[in-house]
């Protein structure tokens, strides 16, 4: 763990690649640890505008327990075969886990101090985006979608081969196997 005395940021980091679902436990771990009221999740490939972070502070604060950041609700700007893959993640979500919302692989999320002593999620890879979906479900925790700002950038945008058809059918065995 790094720390910065100047901006108050905790840096961390996986010595080895343990998975998108990895690095966010790691976080959320550190942030109980450090007694944090509100975590804020956000992908860390410049996709998101941190802009809307206070948007999402704001919602914890009015008494949701989960606010999920929906890139759907305005996909201006979105990749047409983005807004289908995101529509197959949905289903399976839904399908598989009992609640359907508009983006279940946003990474831009609050919690509050409640959401994170409740969820428990099991997978470290990019299915753990809907496992916290059934971990909304399973706890009844107060949730809200909200629209955010995306911008697709080169970087965001080479990410593509990482979800191909063989990962997400990966994916999908493992949501089934955590569900």
């Amino acid at each position: 763990m790094n720390a910065s005395k100047e901006t108050g940021i905790i840096a961390l980091k996986h010595f080895i690649n343990r998975g998108k679902g990895a690095a966010v436990k790691t976080g959320i771990e550190a942030a109980k640890l450090l007694e944090a009221d509100i975590v804020i999740t956000i992908d860390g490939d410049g996709q998101h505008n941190p802009k809307d972070i206070e948007k999402m502070l704001n919602l914890i604060n009015e008494g949701y327990d989960v606010a999920l950041g929906t890139r759907l609700k305005n996909p201006k700007g979105m990749p047409a075969y983005k807004i289908l893959a995101n529509h197959v993640a949905n289903f399976c979500t839904w399908a598989i886990y009992g609640l359907w919302v508009t983006d279940s692989q946003s990474g831009f999320r609050a919690y509050s101090k409640k959401a994170i002593e409740l969820i428990d999620t099991k997978t470290d890879r990019y299915e753990y985006d809907s496992e916290i979906i059934r971990e909304i479900h399973r706890n009844r925790l107060k949730f809200i979608e909200t629209p955010i700002e995306v911008r697709y950038t080169e970087y965001s945008m080479s990410k593509v081969h990482k979800m191909n058809l063989k990962n997400g059918f990966k994916t999908l065995v493992k949501m089934l196997i955590s569900g």
